[in-house]
């Protein structure tokens, strides 16, 4: 699973549970042949999937701009001569 990859669990655990959830559910239905119930779970766990991706994503982007500015700001208080 993509979401797996982006540290998901981590990041975003409710909507990686949702997708493994949905994913059961389908993997159940289709085990009965319930062809269509199993189409439309897949492609809600396919979604939620996504959704833990896209949040994980954000996370970890929104915490490397946090590292970056913390950085800048200790550069320019360098150059100002506050590190002396």
């Amino acid at each position: 699973m993509r979401a797996d990859d982006a540290d998901a669990d981590q990041y975003a655990p409710q909507d990686l549970n949702a997708a493994r959830s949905a994913l059961s559910a389908a993997q159940g239905a289709l085990s009965q042949r319930k062809d269509e119930d199993a189409r439309r779970l897949a492609l809600r766990a396919t979604a939620e999937a996504d959704l833990a991706f896209a949040r994980s994503k954000e996370a970890i982007t929104s915490a490397e701009l946090n590292q970056r500015r913390a950085e800048v700001a200790e550069l320019r208080r360098r150059l100002q001569g506050g590190g002396q």
